[in-house]
């Protein structure tokens, strides 16, 4: 496969033949030293024309399962079996991944900043490149995340349900549970949003951590969304046991300070006012019960049992 250097004053840069897989380098910065970092970019083109996917991860570098997800549809998509383009973004956030970090060096998290200027900080100059480069080529688009540090997630699908063709996008995706979500100002999900572009922002697992179950979720539902699309000839994947949709949810937070021992783990259901846990202190003097504060499906929790009072620990999706 060869590898081109984008010049992005010309905007063929990704047009090539049918049935061909490109590798892109999109130029972003210059380091301290000097050094260039690129955006690497697969460009999968397929038999015929038909729909435009972006599937990007690591918009927060330490985020990891999406890059393998990526790696893995990439790996086993054939451009010959393809109607339409794959555009494969999995490390967006090039310098946060080189050092681990959920941020950048200015300790920006770049998916509050778009749809970003070309003459703003370095999150929004990179989040501009990515308007202009990926998303406003596209006509779909998925967003591979994972929980935050110290925290854990069912793998779900957030996305706004209430517009007709973004569900339908959805529930064809098949997650275990789908979040009914508005956008955060800033985000990649309500930039593109704004530009009219259906966008599921997936999550699963934990920061920094590879989770083969998660991983194995998000490659099959990549692949059931993009046959929902018609970009795939119908392909046999077994759907999940149970795919869940709900319009809010809640955390539950720390009554107190102490240390923390769950008694419920990622897709129990819970009833109000069920004990989830326990609160210690570290000599075993004083216990608190944690309580559900809602009937609803457990889809995140935090790692760490070291909490401080108003932490959020357990999160809850509402279940009628």
């Amino acid at each position: 496969m060869s590898v081109k250097s984008l010049d992005t004053s010309h905007r063929n840069a990704f047009v090539f033949a049918p049935k061909k897989r490109q590798r892109v380098e999109l130029p972003v910065a210059r380091l301290p030293t000097q050094t260039l970092l690129s955006l690497p970019i697969t460009v999968i083109h397929g038999r015929e024309e038909g729909p435009t996917l972006w599937l990007s991860a690591a918009i927060h570098g330490d985020e990891l399962n999406g890059v393998e997800i990526i790696r893995q549809v990439v790996q086993q998509l054939s451009a010959g079996n393809l109607r339409g383009t794959l555009i494969a973004v999995p490390i967006v956030n090039i310098f946060g991944f080189l050092q681990q970090s959920r941020y950048l060096p200015d300790r920006r998290d770049l998916n509050r900043c778009f749809p970003g200027s070309p003459k703003g900080s370095l999150a929004s100059r990179l989040a501009h490149l990515f308007m202009e480069e990926i998303v406003s080529r596209s006509t779909h688009g998925i967003d591979l995340h994972t929980a935050s540090d110290s925290r854990t997630n069912l793998p779900q699908i957030r996305a706004n349900l209430k517009h007709e063709e973004t569900a339908r996008f959805a529930r064809a995706f098949g997650a275990p549970a789908m979040l009914h979500s508005n956008t955060r100002d800033g985000s990649l999900r309500e930039a593109a949003g704004k530009k009219g572009i259906p966008v599921l922002l997936y999550e699963g697992g934990e920061a920094l951590r590879f989770d083969t179950e998660v991983i194995r979720i998000g490659v099959e539902g990549v692949f059931r969304a993009m046959t929902a699309l018609e970009m795939l000839s119908a392909i046999t994947i077994d759907p999940v046991a149970e795919s869940i949709e709900v319009d809010s949810s809640k955390w539950v937070r720390a009554s107190r300070s102490g240390i923390l021992r769950l008694s419920i783990t990622l897709g129990d259901r819970v009833k109000k006012r069920q004990i989830i846990g326990k609160i210690f202190d570290a000599f075993g003097e004083t216990t608190v019960s944690v309580r559900a504060n809602i009937t609803g499906l457990v889809i995140g929790h935090t790692q760490n049992p070291l909490i401080n009072q108003g932490d959020a620990i357990v999160h809850i999706a509402v279940l009628s």
